[in-house]
């Protein structure tokens, strides 16, 4: 392995500012557009071709499509970065393509063709450096300064939410007082400086290279299992054929359901059933491939269920930003209260903002209190027990989202102070699941797969905003709207509990899942 700078020697590495500096401006900039995304389309010529009831409805459509772009890109820029451009370089050519995406919102802001397409840029290259910079952080350190490495990655969470709160509480204001063009070119700014940063410290960065082609490839492994001339093929060879199957056939949705849903839908079902038929015959591809190399995929494979069930935990949270500013826009907001503050706080949108100051008080919270309280009563808060309950906690939030929905549908006058536990509840199952899923995805993969397993555990957030699209789609069919009135519900009501349901099941799921998981390590040595 090649390096441009000397081992740490268990120390802090001297280039971790550099990137903290990046994440925290590229954060500023991603959540200062995505904000306001919502509010500005409802109210955008845009979307004047629609009746001013389906707006809503649309809005949040383009919105959670957006996020699935933005998580489905991943796959696109751990691909290059593992096998041809490295870490570094494809980070900072799509940060260039990314800055282009907020040109365009800021320049098109009544041209539904620019917005789009800078929609479209924002989404590949947001996404495409996603799984790369926190991946980047990882290859920074070795074995002899891991136990800085949860601290940094704390570090790096907490500054992602730094930059969210001043975007959160900004942008909103800028697009109320200035208009699109200044609130879309802000972010787009921000992101100009986040580039410059990571390019500073070009010198000082640990480049791990790319992987050559390595014959004993994840892909390669499974390929030997299911298709490979060893004996034994059977079951597992007909699952994989039948997911390959399914998923061709899936692409005849597009009319119906579109091209995102119906390609997640297929790739969703490939993946499921051609992992599932590897791992039955895994044994098989020993006739080919050494036992580090079979051990290898048995891993990812054992990952990637993970993060399967973890999906339902970004159907709900993801919603912060559509379904409860929406929600919060049909509350009251007390400015006649002394405890308000109304000269910060003048629309429902900036309660975003609670989300990422309440990560900056929990994460040195649990770190310096919750954890070593619970190590003292004897039980160990271990990576997967921290997700599995995050897990849960986002469904005790949208149970309180519900209560409050219901309390509107009943004609009451609700404060939108009331928001204020549901996100600390959401936020408190953030910080448990994502803060903690960076390192788990970064320790559990093996060295050649870092970038892509990162790539995985960002494709999650896309599924859960499928999840999103696929139940806003269902609701709007004629049967399920008359079973829902059935309940003495409204849709968001029912909603709200249904996703509350949906992340408790979710939830269990995970646990089970958890207590038969093995832990690894796959920290590289020191140089």
């Amino acid at each position: 392995m090649s390096t441009t700078a000397e081992a740490s020697q268990g120390r802090m590495p001297r280039q971790i500012p550099y990137i903290i500096g990046n994440e925290a401006c590229e954060r500023f900039s991603f959540y200062g557009m995505r904000n306001i995304l919502v509010p500005f389309l409802i109210s955008s010529v845009l979307l004047a071709y629609l009746p001013e009831a389906d707006r809503d409805g649309k809005a949040k459509d383009i919105f959670h499509t957006f996020v699935i772009g933005v998580y489905f890109f991943p796959l696109l820029g751990g691909w290059l970065s593992d096998r041809f451009f490295g870490k570094y370089n494809t980070v900072l050519w799509l940060s260039l393509v990314y800055c282009a995406g907020h040109a365009c919102l800021a320049m098109f802001e009544e041209n539904r063709t620019g917005f789009y397409t800078g929609l479209f840029l924002i989404a590949l290259g947001s996404g495409g450096i996603k799984p790369l910079v926190s991946a980047f952080v990882g290859d920074q350190f070795d074995q002899s300064n891991k136990d800085k490495a949860k601290v940094v990655y704390d570090a790096f969470y907490w500054t992602i939410n730094f930059g969210s709160f001043f975007a959160s509480l900004l942008m909103p204001i800028f697009l109320r007082n200035h208009g699109p063009s200044i609130a879309f070119g802000i972010p787009g700014i921000l992101m100009f400086v986040a580039t410059v940063i990571f390019w500073a410290g070009r010198k000082k960065y640990v480049h791990v290279p790319p992987s050559p082609p390595d014959p004993d490839s994840f892909l390669n492994v499974v390929r030997s299992a299911l298709i490979g001339p060893a004996p034994g093929k059977g079951a597992g060879t007909m699952l994989a054929a039948a997911g390959v199957v399914l998923a061709v056939a899936s692409l005849a949705l597009i009319p119906s359901m579109g091209f995102v849903k119906a390609v997640l839908i297929g790739l969703g079902v490939l993946m499921g059933l051609v992992g599932v038929g590897a791992s039955m015959q895994l044994d098989r591809a020993r006739a080919r491939h050494p036992d580090v190399a079979i051990e290898g995929v048995r891993s990812v494979l054992r990952i990637l269920i993970v993060f399967a069930l973890v999906t339902p935990f970004w159907s709900l949270f993801d919603q912060k930003a559509s379904t409860w500013v929406l929600q919060g826009q049909a509350m009251h907001i007390p400015h006649e209260a002394w405890w308000w503050p109304s000269w910060l706080v003048v629309t429902a949108g900036q309660m975003q903002a609670l989300n990422p100051i309440m990560v900056m008080l929990l994460i040195p919270f649990n770190n310096l209190v919750l954890y070593p309280l619970l190590r003292r009563m004897g039980y160990e808060p271990t990576a997967l027990r921290r997700m599995g309950f995050g897990i849960a906690f986002s469904g005790l939030a949208w149970i309180v989202a519900g209560v409050i929905q219901l309390w509107l549908d009943g004609g009451d006058p609700v404060t939108l102070a009331w928001q204020i536990l549901p996100y600390l509840l959401l936020t408190f199952g953030e910080v448990l699941v994502s803060a903690t899923g960076l390192e788990f995805a970064y320790s559990q993969a093996p060295r050649a797969m870092k970038g892509v397993i990162m790539s995985f555990w960002l494709l999650s957030v896309s599924y859960g905003n499928l999840w999103v699209l696929m139940t806003n789609a269902a609701i709007r069919n004629e049967s399920v709207i008359g079973q829902i009135a059935s309940t003495g519900l409204s849709e968001n009501a029912f909603l709200m509990f249904f996703f509350a349901g949906f992340a408790f099941v979710a939830a269990l799921a995970f646990a089970l899942y958890a207590r038969t998981y093995p832990m690894q390590d796959n920290y590289r040595t020191a140089a």
